[in-house]
């Protein structure tokens, strides 16, 4: 007797399978005995902050989660872009925060420097009407610029420092930067900086903080991988969302983006680039697409290939051989020599062309979203191609956001600070043989710039850009408990910064061990608002 694994994708599917099986988080159920902050309940900081801003009232994020985080509880939040977010997570500093302290009190890690600067504005704009010997003092920090004017920020000193974690993990490294004083971290589009690349300097950074702090991380989606990092930076983290109490994890996102015929090609180079997947799979109709697209991909710089039904089965076993161990990011294929295909890391699944067959759908993309893991299939198609889309929906229950490709500007910040974070982050890990060898090119470095030819090192850009796209991409699912294990056993780089982020009184014991697995070294929570402003004045 044959036996054949039936997927069934359709939203209330997922619904009926989520509330069969409920999905165990490591975060808490926010407490129905706190109120809702208003405008009425906020210390006269937040207020004050709230006219400079021209805010009538409180957005319904900030209600939820002032609360908790002036009462010193850390919060996890899904809240999209828009929603009020910013504000949520820089009210509560304005009470938190003390420019008669010394020191760094407050750290935001976000994904990109535009979002840095931005959380800056912001934070100028509310402490704008403050007396200024109280006003706190912020910097933001990002790379691909010069350190100096970051460092001269430090060193006249600044209560909140806001910037991307690549740079603030130089600044920390340089010892230019210290958090031994440090009372809250925010970590912003936490799911954006997982797509950056940025999660191996997040966990370097983590050695760097003190465990006795408020901890918060917003993030617009969700998945197991961002769920981690929670649990990883945060101590009991109550979780927030205005949609409702429970935490909103889809197994499977669908996306649909329009495209020009001529273009096509490049439409999906530009997805794949902004997406960044850890692995995928290229659907295709034909076989002769399939081996022009995995050629292009391959040219283009991705690790690609490709496999149609005429492959003979030991070049299909090596194929997927490397797409299981990691090794290969990007598979082309077309529905027939898909069949069988069982990974369970695949992150995402790209529809080159709409089916021929709209049940093809379905088997495409649920090649992602398995084992209790979260993915995204993403569909190109054309103008005409609308009704079809809209079929697959209204057939299978299947609700499909609509996107726009990124533009050319925004696909090129996108890559250049994916691209800023790794070579920061391979200098970081340069001898001192290296970078003094290296010094020597700086002067011709500066003279191609100043005399006209940037092309050149644009070239040398590409080929570093281009070798980053091979192999697995970073993401916290993928690190091995050996891997872990390695990485927490001190080392001489580590030991001296662990050194310096503690007064010579300090005990060891204040500041973040560095073992990342065994769950010991989670900041250790001071009940409740013994760091906030007002208390220390009544106390």
């Amino acid at each position: 007797m044959a036996y054949s694994l039936q997927i069934d994708l359709t939203s209330a599917a997922q619904k009926k399978e989520r509330d069969d099986s409920p999905i165990q988080t490591p975060f808490e159920d926010p407490d129905d005995a706190v109120e809702p902050a208003s405008r009425e309940t906020v210390p006269d900081s937040i207020r004050q902050a709230l006219d400079s801003l021209g805010w009538a009232d409180l957005m319904p994020v900030q209600q939820q989660a002032l609360p908790y985080l002036l009462d010193g509880h850390d919060v996890v939040v899904q809240s999209r872009t828009g929603s009020g977010k910013t504000g949520a997570f820089l009210l509560p500093l304005l009470e938190q925060l003390d420019r008669q302290s010394d020191g760094t009190q407050a750290l935001v890690l976000c994904p990109t420097r535009e979002l840095a600067l931005q959380i800056h504005g912001e934070f100028e704009k509310m402490t704008a009407d403050m007396p200024a010997d109280e006003r706190v003092r912020a910097v933001p920090v990002y790379g691909g610029t010069a350190y100096g004017p970051q460092i001269d920020a430090f060193k006249n000193g600044v209560e909140l420092v806001i910037g991307t974690p690549g740079r603030v993990l130089d600044h920390l490294e340089r010892r230019s930067l210290r958090l031994d004083t440090l009372r809250a971290l925010i970590l912003d589009e936490a799911d954006e900086m997982l797509s950056m690349g940025f999660y191996p300097d997040m966990r370097k950074l983590k050695r760097f903080l003190p465990r006795e702090r408020t901890s918060a991380m917003f993030s617009a989606t969700m998945p197991y991988a961002v769920q981690r990092v929670g649990k990883e930076f945060l101590t009991d983290p109550v979780f927030l969302a205005p949609a409702g109490k429970r935490i909103h994890v889809d197994l499977m996102t669908h996306r649909a983006v329009e495209v020009e015929p001529m273009g096509k090609d490049r439409a999906l180079a530009k997805l794949i680039e902004w997406e960044n997947p850890s692995a995928a799979i290229v659907f295709a109709n034909t076989r002769r697409e399939v081996e022009y697209l995995a050629t292009f991909l391959r040219n283009f710089g991705y690790d690609a290939d490709g496999i149609s039904s005429d492959l003979t089965q030991k070049a299909r076993e090596k194929v997927m051989g490397r797409l299981r161990s990691g090794d290969l990011r990007i598979l082309v294929a077309t529905d027939v020599a898909a069949r069988g295909i069982d990974v369970n890391d695949l992150s995402h699944v790209f529809q080159y062309d709409v089916p021929q067959d709209k049940e093809y759908y379905v088997h495409r993309s649920g090649r992602t979203a398995r084992a209790g893991k979260s993915g995204t299939s993403i569909t190109l198609y054309f103008a005409h191609e609308k009704s079809a889309i809209k079929d697959i929906e209204k057939k299978y229950d299947i609700p499909m956001e609509r996107r726009e490709l990124p533009t050319d500007d925004e696909l090129a910040r996108r890559v250049g600070e994916r691209l800023t974070n790794k070579l920061e982050d391979r200098m970081r890990d340069r001898s001192a043989l290296d970078k003094e060898r290296a010094a020597r090119f700086v002067p011709v470095a500066r003279q191609l710039v100043e005399e006209g030819e940037p092309e050149i090192l644009a070239m040398l850009l590409d080929e570093a850009y281009r070798a980053s796209l091979h192999g697995p991409a970073d993401a916290p699912v993928m690190v091995a408990e050996h891997e872990r294990e390695e990485d927490a056993r001190p080392d001489e780089a580590h030991s001296d910064a662990r050194d310096d982020v503690s007064e010579p009184d300090t005990n060891e014991a204040d500041v973040d061990s560095d073992s990342d697995d065994s769950g010991d070294d989670k900041p250790k929570r001071s009940r409740r608002r013994s760091r906030s402003r007002s208390r220390r004045k009544d106390s």
